[in-house]
């Protein structure tokens, strides 16, 4: 990959930056965290194992009538069978959204009829309700417990059915940029939501898991084989993460549409305020 001019680097970061998601967990410090973002921001609503995908709705509707743009996680794994889908739709319409993103989900046992997000997906198409966007799940370092083989084929599946890809939370942007090489080999052309950390505060992570008991967010970093990458992070920045080198590396890259880099999807792990000021410290540089 060429190297690039600092202003070409700086133009790349603040296109990334200027518009992103914001990834929240629907844990009781949510409408705190809500209220630090901007007017009308777009936020992804997660599903909890903990809490289940109610509070993932009761939150998109909350956040939805503030006047924000909400993208729920529909996980497969915890929808019951089509009714329940089907009322589930039906809330979310009624709520505004119009983008719903869709993964299999961390639950062991599913709670009914869907084993996957391909399951999921092929229901969806047949309720009466339509969303405008559709998002899957992208892998850049790969899955603790799927194989490469197995993620290619899952994503081949489930690509006519989607709009868009999300990328897991991933630290190195050549791994990244790699990752989308081979996805465009295989002859997919979606564009990408590239999943970058926020401003990530050790201790503040670790409270946030001892809240929700086994830890939603340390389960989230676990399915991913970059959690080493994650904890060595941490370690090298004393304990506080900012994702400026993960924003450099992509940046020179973010306008080439071969990547198709359609922003980034910031997963917060509900640390709103550190990783917003971070943000308009850089689009202000």
């Amino acid at each position: 990959m060429s190297l690039e001019t600092p202003s070409t680097t700086n133009d790349g970061a603040a296109t990334l930056l200027a518009d992103p998601r914001f990834e929240l967990m629907p844990f009781d410090s949510f409408g705190e965290q809500m209220g630090h973002l901007p007017d009308g921001a777009a936020i992804a609503v997660t599903t909890s194992p903990t809490l289940g995908i109610d509070a993932t709705v009761e939150w998109t509707e909350t956040a939805s009538e503030a006047g924000y743009e909400v993208i729920p996680h529909v996980a497969a794994r915890y929808v019951r069978d089509r009714d329940h889908l089907d009322a589930i739709a039906g809330r979310l319409r009624e709520a505004g959204v119009t983008d719903v993103f869709v993964p299999g989900g961390d639950r062991e046992e599913p709670a009914g009829e869907f084993e996957s997000a391909h399951d999921l997906l092929v229901a969806l198409e047949d309720l009466e309700y339509e969303f405008e966007e559709v998002g899957i799940t992208g892998y850049p370092e790969g899955h603790d417990f799927l194989s490469e083989e197995t993620l290619a084929e899952a994503m081949e599946r489930k690509e006519p059915y989607a709009s868009y890809l999300v990328t897991q939370l991933c630290y190195d942007p050549e791994t990244i940029l790699e990752w989308i090489d081979t996805v465009r080999d295989r002859g997919v052309d979606l564009p990408v939501e590239v999943g970058i950390p926020g401003v990530m505060n050790y201790q503040r992570l670790l409270g946030i898991s001892k809240k929700v008991g086994v830890g939603d967010s340390v389960r989230f970093l676990r399915k991913t084989s970059g959690v080493l990458g994650f904890i060595k992070e941490l370690v090298g920045s004393r304990g506080q993460y900012a994702p400026d080198e993960l924003i450099d590396g992509l940046a020179p890259h973010a306008a080439d549409p071969h990547y198709d880099i359609r922003g980034v999807h910031i997963y917060t792990f509900n640390q709103v305020p550190d990783t917003e000021s971070w943000r308009l410290g850089r689009l202000e540089n």
